[in-house]
Parts: structure tokens; C-alpha cells; sequence
């Protein structure tokens, strides 16, 4: 019998849910039990109610095929299966902080994919590499849910991963002002290039609720804990610019940065090669091993050579240079349903698992 951690999907039908099953085939720690979706798919094996729908590059594992996907309200019969779950939900925001709350208080931990309680004072937002010590809040978040082992973590948006890890490795120099327009890829949108047809040969400057986040959850991040809260930093300001791009998966941002203490560029790049996180101290399944490259050619980076750096779980940057009006700009590459979905919420889990937040049930 396996002793590996038993997880639930819930969502496990989407385009974000079917990497999470994507990533986690043959994980040294996790396997996928148990999946859970909409009443539609409730009853239907795995690779029956996808269909035709499967959206990700590789196959669907073998492993997951014959599991029946169960109804996503039935919290307590999912929840008895499983040792924790991540959540991909397709619901309404008031929905989804209903649900996982309630998958929580059945003694759940759920580590979310959603936007829903991004902004709930308790609740962490992490990435692994920036913000661990943000999870030091689960217990003030345990004792008002009432729980012992249940809890709710969060990773950001997709659009912030291809900067912000890059500004924090520079934070020694105090960044005060960015700029960053973001070009960001159809599967952000749970798509692919065949499923929208009108993005072809396309780019359309609106993604709804994109810019504030990307302005705003940088700041929480480099936020600290305070009463019982996470209180956002006030600095830097940020102001951002989302549009959407005829790409399939990669987010690329455009950046320009004023200092207080303003670098050289030696000391920049030093910084970013430089730059280790817990994940990396600890080994972690699905750590990069380099969290963040440099591409010394002025053509990179690109979607198509760099996208899959680190198996998706790396940053790639490149064209820095000083401006004109501000100090420096430079170009990020994230790979979106990865470090930016579902990877970055497996690397999570490895986490709470590494410290002791996660344990079999």
C-alpha cells in the first residue's frame, strides 16, 4: 500500500485541474485519489467526463482514468477519502470562499488555485520562494475556523509570476516605482488557441480583474503578519497593463523599475542568478533547481525556447538595460499553468508537507 499523501481535486475537469493531475503522475509524495467536479461530471469516470476536452500536452495518466469523479458538494464523503485537496473551482467568488471553507472544517487542508480568499486577512498567499514565513498565520486562521488541522492556503495570480520573484530578489535596493504591461497567454483563460478562434493572429488590451491584481498582490506578498492579519506593504507602487496574446501557455512582462538605491546591472544580474528560497534549502520535489536564469541574448526570452525552463517552474529574464526615464526595464518570462497554477500550488504542498502543516489523516 502506498504511504504517500492522499489528495483530492476538486475542479479536476478544468484546464487548471487537468495539470494538477498533470503534475502530480508519479509524484514522489502526493497521488491523486479522488477528483471531484460539477454535478454534470459527478458519476462519470475520469477520462469519460473530460471527453474530448483534455487540454494539456501530454497524456492523460493511465492512474487517473477509471476514477469516478465525485459531486464537488458532497464535502464530507470527498473529504474522508483524502488527506488534503487543491482546489480549481469554476464558481462564483462568494462559492468558492463557501467551499473551501467548508472542505477546511472537515479537517481538510485545501491549497487553492482561486482568487476567492486571496485578499482574506488569515489567509496566506505564498509563493514558496518569497513568502514562506506567511504561513506562520495558519494557526490564528485554524482557531476561527475552528479547526485542528483544516486550513486554506492560496497561491497569487498568474500575471505577477514573471516580475515580481525578480524584484524580490532586488528588494535590498528598494524599488519604489514599476511599470509593467504583462502579455499573457490563452490558457490563462482556461483556453486553448483552438477553443478561440477570434485570438487568432490577435491581441485584445482588457482581461477583467487582471491589472488590479497584478498591481496589488505583489504588495501583499511583501506584506508582513500583525495581530492575527497579513498587512499589505505600501510600497512599491505598482501600475500594471494586462493584455491577452495569441499564445498557449507563457506569461511575458515588459518592466521598468526606478530604485531608491539604484544598482548597477552587474549587481542585478548577480542577484538574480544569485537567488535561493526555502524550496530550494529544503530539495523539494518540484523546486527548480536555478529559481531564476539570465538570457544574455537580446532576442530572449521567448515563449517557444524558454516557456519550460526548470520544468516550468522557473523564471527566465532578460534585456535589461538602463531607460531613458526610468532606471532600468528588463522582459520576464512565467510559464502560466505551471509555476503559475497548478505547479506553483504543488509546490506549496510540498511545503506544508516539508513543514509539517500536512500530514496523512
Amino acid at each position: 500500500m502506498s504511504n504517500k499523501l492522499k489528495v483530492g481535486i476538486l475542479g479536476g475537469t478544468g484546464m487548471v485541474g487537468q495539470r494538477f493531475v498533470s503534475l502530480l503522475e508519479q509524484h514522489p509524495w502526493f497521488e491523486v485519489t479522488t477528483i471531484a467536479a460539477s454535478k454534470r461530471s459527478a458519476g462519470k469516470s475520469y477520462v469519460d467526463a473530460v471527453g474530448n476536452n483534455w487540454k494539456i500536452e501530454t497524456k492523460m495518466p493511465e492512474a487517473v482514468k477509471k476514477i469516478i469523479v465525485k459531486d464537488i458538494n458532497q464535502i464530507e464523503e470527498v473529504s474522508s477519502e483524502v488527506d488534503f485537496v487543491f482546489s480549481a473551482v469554476n464558481m462564483s467568488k462568494e462559492e468558492i470562499k463557501a467551499i473551501e471553507e467548508a472542505y477546511a472544517k472537515t479537517e481538510t487542508p485545501v491549497v487553492s488555485n482561486n482568487s476567492a480568499h486571496r485578499w482574506t486577512e488569515d489567509v496566506p498567499m505564498v509563493v514558496p520562494e518569497l513568502n514562506p514565513q506567511h504561513l506562520e498565520i495558519i494557526p490564528f486562521q485554524k482557531k476561527r475556523l475552528g479547526t485542528k488541522k483544516g486550513f486554506i492556503v492560496v497561491k497569487p495570480n498568474c500575471s505577477i509570476q514573471s516580475y515580481t520573484p525578480a524584484l524580490h530578489a532586488l528588494l535590498e535596493f528598494k524599488p519604489k516605482v514599476v511599470v509593467a504591461s504583462t502579455y499573457q497567454a490563452v490558457s490563462g483563460a482556461g483556453k486553448t488557441l483552438k477553443d478561440w478562434p477570434e485570438m487568432e493572429g490577435n491581441i485584445i488590451p482588457f482581461i477583467s480583474g487582471e491589472e488590479e491584481k497584478s498591481e496589488q498582490e505583489p504588495l501583499r506578498i511583501w506584506g508582513h503578519i500583525e495581530d492575527g492579519k497579513i498587512v499589505k506593504a505600501n510600497n512599491p507602487i505598482i501600475t500594471c497593463q494586462c493584455i491577452r496574446v495569441p499564445v498557449l501557455n507563457g506569461h511575458t512582462a515588459s518592466v521598468f523599475v526606478n530604485f531608491e538605491h539604484k544598482p548597477e546591472k552587474e549587481q542585478m544580474i548577480e542577484a538574480w542568478k544569485n537567488f535561493k528560497g526555502l524550496p530550494q534549502e529544503l530539495e523539494l520535489p518540484s523546486a527548480p533547481k536555478q529559481f531564476i536564469q539570465y538570457l544574455e541574448d537580446d532576442n530572449r526570452p521567448q515563449v517557444t525556447l524558454d516557456v519550460n525552463y526548470e520544468h516550468g517552474f522557473g523564471i527566465s529574464l532578460g534585456r535589461l538595460r538602463e531607460d531613458i526615464v526610468f532606471d532600468y526595464k528588463f522582459v520576464g518570462l512565467s510559464h502560466n499553468t505551471v509555476r503559475g497554477a497548478a505547479g506553483g500550488a504543488v509546490l506549496i504542498a510540498e511545503l506544508l508537507k516539508a513543514q509539517g502543516y500536512i500530514t496523512a489523516k
